[in-house]
C-alpha cells in the first residue's frame, strides 16, 4: 500500500483501493457478518451489501491516512466544540490518563500529541499482524511516543502499571474489553454493552485526570478532536464513590460517541461482536 501510494497518483490509487476493498468484504465472512450486526444497529435498517462496503472502506482509508503520517504527511488535529478540557490540558505539564475509541482518526491523536503537542505519551496496544504501520509512526516522533505492547492478556495490568509509572501519559483504547482487566456494562447503541474500565482504577491509583476523545476526519489531513471534560480524583474520596463518578463520566461520553455514530455510523472500526 505504501508503495502504490508513493508511484501511483490517487486517481489511479483511489479506485485500486475501492476494488481491493471489495475484494475484502468477499473474502472476510466473520467481519462482514459482525459488520452487518453492527450496520442493523446503527442504520436502524436492514443494510445492504454496499452499506457493509462503505464500512470497510473507512478502515481502508483510516489505514491509509495513517501510513501517510508515517511517511512524512504533516496532519493536523484541531480541537471541536465541547473539547476545552483537551485543551487546557494540552497547555498544562500534567500527565493524563487519555482514553479513546476505534473510531474514525482516533489513532492518530495520539501521535499528535507527540508530533504537534510535543507532549511524552505511552501507547497501549496489543500487538497485532497489521502493526507495521503504528511502528513507522512511532519511529518518526522518536522518544516522545512509545508504544506498551501487552501480546497476553494476561501482562496487561502490569504494563499498565509500568507505563502509569513513567510518569508520562498513557492513552489507552476504551472500546474492546480485551485491552482491559476491569470492565463495566454501559448503555450503548440499544443495548447494555461492556466496555474497557481500568483506566478509571489507574486514575485513582496515580492521581490524574481522565480525558476520553475520538478523532473525527476533517479533511485530508485534518482531524477534529472531541473530547470529554476531564475527570478529576479527589483526596481523601471514598473510592466506590469516585469510581460511581467515573461510571457517569463515561457514560456520559458514550452518549456523546453514539450520537456521532448515529450521523457517520461506518468510522465504528470495530468488526467484533458488539
Amino acid at each position: 500500500m505504501r508503495l502504490c501510494d508513493r508511484v501511483l497518483p490517487e486517481v489511479l490509487y483511489l479506485p485500486l483501493r475501492k476494488a481491493g476493498t471489495w475484494g475484502a468484504v468477499l473474502l472476510m465472512p466473520v467481519q462482514r457478518r459482525h459488520s452487518l450486526d453492527y450496520l442493523r444497529i446503527a442504520l436502524r435498517r436492514e443494510p445492504k451489501l454496499v452499506d457493509v462496503y462503505r464500512h470497510f472502506l473507512a478502515v481502508c482509508e483510516a489505514l491509509v491516512l495513517r501510513l501517510r503520517v508515517a511517511d512524512g504527511l504533516y496532519h493536523r488535529c484541531e480541537l471541536g466544540e465541547g473539547s476545552e478540557a483537551f485543551g487546557a490540558w494540552l497547555a498544562s505539564s500534567r500527565p493524563a490518563m487519555l482514553g479513546t475509541f476505534h473510531i474514525g482518526n482516533s489513532d492518530l491523536t495520539g501521535f499528535m500529541l507527540a508530533g504537534q503537542a510535543r507532549r511524552r505519551v505511552h501507547l497501549v496496544r496489543l500487538r497485532v499482524g497489521n502493526s507495521d504501520d503504528t511502528d513507522s509512526l512511532a519511529a518518526r516522533f522518536g522518544d516522545l511516543l512509545h508504544f506498551v505492547w501487552v501480546n497476553e492478556s494476561s501482562e496487561l495490568l502490569f504494563a499498565l502499571k509500568e507505563a502509569g509509572l513513567s510518569g508520562d501519559t498513557v492513552a489507552l483504547q476504551c472500546d474492546r474489553p480485551d485491552y482491559s482487566s476491569r470492565s463495566e456494562t454501559f448503555e450503548f447503541l440499544g443495548s447494555p454493552r461492556r466496555f474497557p474500565f481500568t483506566i478509571y482504577h489507574l486514575a485513582l491509583i496515580f492521581e490524574r485526570p481522565v480525558i476520553l476523545s475520538i478523532g473525527i476526519p476533517a479533511g485530508r489531513a485534518v482531524s477534529t478532536v472531541i473530547a470529554s471534560p476531564a475527570f478529576e480524583p479527589l483526596a481523601g474520596e471514598d473510592r466506590r464513590e469516585a469510581l460511581a463518578r467515573g461510571r457517569a463520566h463515561f457514560k456520559a461520553f458514550l452518549c456523546r460517541v453514539e450520537d456521532y455514530l448515529r450521523r457517520e455510523p461506518y468510522q465504528w472500526l470495530n468488526f467484533q461482536p458488539l
